[in-house]
């Protein structure tokens, strides 16, 4: 297996690569728009072939390449099937794993940041990689405050999906703001301010709602984007997360 961590600072986003060596196939969990071209190098470097993007979820934070990436490799793009969305190639579902190559990703359906939020579960030489969305973060958890998120639900899915993993279960998350690269589901059992050393509902219930984060300052462009796989809602080209006129 072949696997890079990709980093986009203006959003503090990390995208993931994983590739078969045996086909030569891959696929990027989370590929953010200013990025495009540099994940299709580090493809291209690896001597990859891009088969398909995968979305954890409706961004709000940034513009997806999805659409980008599609137009220059002719890649699927699969995203959450409970979105309906027009524009994806591929629904994805709990239950229905998703082959790169001779790898299988298996989605797992961790609502509450959004309420189609998926994770993905990685089980390849004998270690198991969760990649977690915005669901879990390194320390902390995604907000629960829009795009019909619920904190009770995000409590439970964590619980039930991410924290019943085995312990050495490397844990992704789809952003660091503080230049972490990866934890484990033990460490962020135990020890996560928002969800671990045993954190009951109300308690966890408590803590997001006194927040009190600001309004997300991409949101009004990044998720009608997003519902179009990364496309401009005005027919417009994208340059550098913009729209470009003509």
């Amino acid at each position: 297996m072949l696997f890079r961590q990709l980093y986009e600072p203006e959003s503090s986003t990390y995208t993931y690569l994983i590739g078969c060596e045996e086909t030569g196939e891959c696929v990027l969990i989370d590929p953010v728009l200013e990025a495009a071209e540099r994940d299709l190098t580090v493809v291209q470097e690896l001597d990859l072939r891009l088969a398909m993007t995968i979305e954890t979820h409706i961004h709000a934070d940034h513009v997806s390449s999805a659409a980008r990436l599609r137009s220059l490799t002719g890649c699927k793009v699969a995203y959450p099937a409970m979105e309906g969305l027009a524009c994806a190639d591929i629904g994805i579902k709990e239950g229905e794993p998703v082959a790169v190559g001779s790898l299988s990703l298996r989605p797992l359906f961790t609502p509450g940041h959004t309420d189609t939020h998926h994770s993905y579960l990685l089980e390849q030489g004998g270690q198991a990689r969760v990649f977690t969305g915005d669901a879990l973060l390194i320390d902390g958890c995604g907000r629960t405050d829009f795009q019909n998120g619920s904190a009770d639900i995000l409590y439970g899915s964590i619980h039930s999906k991410i924290f019943a993993l085995p312990d050495d279960t490397l844990v992704y998350p789809a952003h660091d703001y503080q230049h972490r690269h990866v934890s484990t589901v033990a460490q962020e059992r135990e020890r996560n301010p928002r969800l671990g050393g045993g954190k009951t509902l109300p308690e966890f219930v408590e803590i997001m709602a006194s927040l009190d984060l600001p309004y997300p300052k991409k949101i009004d462009t990044a998720v009608p984007a997003n519902l179009l796989c990364g496309e401009s809602p005005d027919g417009t080209a994208w340059v550098e997360g913009k729209a470009k006129q003509g």
